[in-house]
């Protein structure tokens, strides 16, 4: 199992209830083929390097996570289509 880092930036103007629920989609993405979740970054409300949607803040979250090499690519599928998401990525964190 590889170790790799999923980063969300979720959209400023929802509220809370349908922030979380955007993060706990998310987890269930990851859990649904095989990850193991770690603990969850939630950085808070930040200003953006450019405006998206024209919003110029969105809420960080970094969801580390242990899967095969093959689950980034579907957690990517599935993450593309959430509606509330502004950017996502998946990094590989334990490459040497």
């Amino acid at each position: 199992m590889n170790k790799y880092e999923l980063a969300l930036v979720v959209n400023a103007k929802i509220d809370d209830e349908a922030r979380t629920a955007v993060v706990d989609k998310a987890k269930d993405y990851i859990t649904r083929v095989g990850g193991k979740i770690g603990e969850i970054e939630d950085r808070g409300k930040q200003k953006l390097a450019y405006e998206i949607q024209k919003m110029d803040e969105g809420y960080y979250y970094f969801i580390p996570f242990e899967s095969d090499p093959e689950a980034p690519a579907k957690i990517e599928a599935d993450v593309r289509i959430m509606e509330n998401v502004l950017r996502f990525l998946v990094v590989r964190t334990d490459e040497k």
